[in-house]
């Protein structure tokens, strides 16, 4: 089944036993709690439950680009020319290259990926280990081809990664795999691929501002995600950047605030539009309602008390996450909300947008809202209470300016672009 292409096959088995594993009836290892996994560091001093302090964890290097939002000179068209050689996505763990083994009529019944790897590779004098198995169950029927190729068609299938150690002859394999995407040196482009990373639900990730990459781990529907949005960028694509200002009010008679009232302040049309959701309202405006005429309008009824403002990045058609707190005070009332969105850029510059708000506690309410560009929306009606806020009588406004970012390749070297 395997024959040799360009060397000699090792006659022995290199026999390799890696602590906490055991070897399964079919001939692979299967590791199991894993000292590096599993290991409760000892703390010399103090209570178990001592933590890192919140000022520390407050640190962000994202801040000075994320939290800063200049109100009076928005560009609500931003032409971004980019190098696209400048994308590259890789695992950051070593892997050799595996033999150089062709394989011919490889047949086997469904069965656990792990399983069906193990038969291939024992011909080819290969130890399997698998970190986290079982895997999903695959079949295979006449695979030819070279050892690699047959390889990745079989781990592709059951989306799981492998690296190989050709000192150990070791194949390793694992559901999660530590990868680096780099980008190119623009900073729209990297927000915009860290909002969808957060948008997918992944929080631990870093980013390197020197080399602009990001470090995440992943399983296989991840990484197929981030290659898809890098093959994305192929088609010159627009981006959707959302400012936010997120502020609560407490109306100084202890009453509800009289939203109504914004028919007497403002023009007739100024406010286009007003959705309900299932917990408060949205409401898309011309900008003559913009951050400075609201506050002004609310300031007559109620204090307005800054929770926190910021900007993030939506490719069209994808799916980001803005998180409060990023750019707000520690522990304030409402840090823990987050803004998802997904944009649908049409003709004309008319933007649509999924707008959901959520907390670590689950979802709040979502909006559909189609605006035009020059437009705003703002969310009202969402009682504070769903802070833990009972008293005084209170709630939070999402205020929210989305604008356009109009990707271009280019063959030069561009580099921090704003």
């Amino acid at each position: 089944m395997i024959k040799k292409l360009t060397s000699l096959l090792a006659c022995s088995v290199l026999a390799f036993i890696a602590a906490c594993t055991y070897t399964t009836s079919e001939g692979y290892i299967i590791e199991e709690n894993s000292p590096a996994k599993n290991a409760e560091f000892d703390i010399p001093y103090g209570k178990s439950d001592i933590r890192t302090p919140d000022g520390a964890n407050a640190l962000d290097l994202e801040t000075p680009l994320r939290c800063n939002v200049n109100w009076q000179t928005q560009q609500l068209i931003l032409t971004l020319p980019f190098n696209n050689t400048a994308f590259k996505l890789q695992p950051t763990a070593q892997s050799d290259d595996l033999p150089a083994l062709e394989v011919t009529g490889f047949t086997f019944d469904t069965m656990p990926a792990e399983k069906a790897l193990a038969k291939l590779t024992k011909e080819a004098g290969i130890t399997l280990t698998a970190v986290d198995a079982p895997y999903a169950s695959i079949s295979g029927d006449d695979l030819k081809g070279e050892l690699t190729d047959v390889v990745d068609m079989m781990t592709n299938a059951a989306g799981i990664f492998y690296t190989y150690n050709a000192e150990k002859k070791l194949m390793t394999l694992s559901r999660r795999s530590e990868q680096v995407v780099y980008v190119p040196q623009t900073r729209p482009i990297i927000l915009g691929l860290l909002d969808v990373l957060r948008g997918a639900g992944l929080t631990d990730m870093t980013a390197n501002w020197s080399d602009y990459s990001i470090t995440f781990t992943g399983d296989m529907e991840l990484r197929n995600k981030i290659k898809q949005l890098i093959n994305y960028f192929e088609s010159n694509p627009t981006l959707v950047a959302y400012d936010v200002s997120v502020f609560m009010i407490t109306p100084y008679d202890g009453c509800d605030v009289e939203w109504k009232a914004l028919l007497d302040e403002f023009d007739f049309g100024t406010i286009t539009t007003a959705q309900t959701g299932v917990i408060g309202r949205v409401l898309t405006t011309t900008n003559e309602i913009n951050i400075n005429t609201l506050q002004r309008f609310l300031g007559s009824k109620a204090s307005v008390n800054f929770v926190s403002e910021g900007k993030f990045v939506v490719p069209n058609k994808w799916f980001s996450r803005f998180d409060v707190g990023k750019c707000g005070v520690m522990e304030c009332a409402g840090s823990d909300l987050s803004v998802l969105a997904r944009a649908d850029v049409s003709e004309n510059n008319r933007i649509s947008s999924e707008i959901t708000l959520e907390t670590t506690n689950g979802q709040i309410t979502q909006f559909k809202v189609r605006n035009k560009l020059g437009e705003n929306f703002m969310i009202i009606g969402l009682p504070n209470e769903l802070f833990g806020i009972k008293e005084p009588k209170s709630e939070t406004v999402v205020f929210m300016v989305p604008r356009l970012i109009k990707t271009m390749k280019t063959s030069e070297n561009i580099k921090n672009n704003i």
